[in-house]
């Protein structure tokens, strides 16, 4: 259940329909795009770094506490870092969204 840095770094390099990558974008935007994504596939998993961290919770909250209450909830939640190019240590969060 509990996924490793290692195995969150294979997981950016899958290519599932229902993993989003959260980058610099406006927030709403993102939440229709992964409500879409959950619509389709019944799940969706939102995966960031560093600074997109605050935006994919955002993101989350959007869709379970407003656009598909009671509809879906968060499966799971990990939260871990790793070494960015062997420097300094970054965030990273994995939320997995899934319909009841």
């Amino acid at each position: 259940m509990g996924e490793t840095t290692e195995e969150l770094r294979v997981a950016e390099k899958r290519t599932e329909p229902y993993i989003y990558h959260v980058r610099n974008e406006p927030v709403m935007q993102a939440a229709l795009d992964v409500f879409t994504i959950i619509n389709k596939h019944g799940k969706g998993m939102l995966l960031a770094k560093g600074g997109s961290i605050p935006s994919a919770v955002a993101i989350a909250n959007i869709l379970v506490e407003k656009m598909l209450n009671r509809v879906c909830t968060i499966e799971h939640i990990l939260l871990d870092s790793e070494n960015e190019f062997g420097k300094r240590m970054i965030s990273t969060i994995e939320i997995l969204i899934v319909k009841n």
